[in-house]
C-alpha cells in the first residue's frame, strides 16, 4: 500500500456558533471517512486508519455533555486499533484534543488551541500541522475563523502569489501574510 499524507484542522467560531472540518488527503474520497460536525455541539476529525465510528460516537459523547478531552479519551479507550488512529476534536465551548496514536506512520502528529486543533500523518514533519494552526490563529486575530483559508495555508505560506483563491482576504491582510511566509 502506498501511503497517503493527511492532514486536518476541526474549528470553531463561537461568536459566529460555526463547528467545521477542513482536511487534506490524497485518499480517495476523504470526505466521506474524516469529517464530522454538528452546530453547537462540536467537530471530529478521524484520520491514519480512521475508526469510521470516532464520528457519530464522538458527536453523541459532545452532545451528552463530554468536553474534548473526555471524548477523545473514551473514543481511543473503547478502541483496540488506537495505536493507528488520529482524531482531533473541537467542542461546544471552543476547547480542543487531539491523539496519535503511537503506530502512525511519520511523521505523525497534533496541535490545538482555543477553537482548534490541527492534525496530520505521513508528513515530511511538524511544519503542516504547525502552518495550519498559524495561520488559523492568523485569521481570527485578523478577520475571523475560515476553513477554506486553513486549508490554503500551504500555498499561502509557501510564498504563491497566486491568490485568486483568496483575493478577498489577501488584499484585506497582505501584510500579515507577508509577515508569516517570512517568519515560515
Amino acid at each position: 500500500m502506498i501511503p497517503i499524507a493527511t492532514y486536518s484542522i476541526v474549528a470553531c467560531d463561537l461568536a459566529a456558533r460555526e463547528w467545521g472540518v477542513a482536511v487534506q488527503s490524497k485518499f480517495l474520497a476523504v470526505g466521506s471517512a474524516v469529517p464530522y460536525a454538528a452546530a453547537e455541539v462540536g467537530a471530529i476529525a478521524t484520520q491514519a486508519w480512521a475508526n469510521l465510528r470516532y464520528g457519530p460516537d464522538g458527536l453523541a459523547l459532545l452532545r451528552a455533555g463530554a468536553t474534548a478531552q473526555e471524548t477523545v479519551d473514551q473514543l481511543v479507550a473503547a478502541d483496540d486499533g488506537r495505536d493507528d488512529r488520529q482524531v482531533g476534536v473541537v467542542d461546544a465551548h471552543g476547547t480542543s484534543a487531539s491523539f496519535t496514536g503511537a503506530k502512525c506512520m511519520d511523521w505523525a502528529g497534533g496541535r490545538t488551541g482555543p477553537g482548534y486543533a490541527a492534525q496530520g500523518n505521513i508528513l515530511v514533519d511538524a511544519a503542516t500541522v504547525d502552518a495550519l494552526a498559524t495561520t488559523f490563529e492568523a485569521f481570527r486575530i485578523s478577520s475571523g475563523n475560515s476553513f477554506v483559508h486553513e486549508t490554503e495555508s500551504q500555498v499561502i505560506l509557501n510564498g504563491s502569489r497566486d491568490i485568486s483563491f483568496t483575493i478577498d482576504l489577501v488584499l484585506k491582510d497582505i501584510g500579515l501574510f507577508q509577515r508569516i511566509a517570512d517568519d515560515a
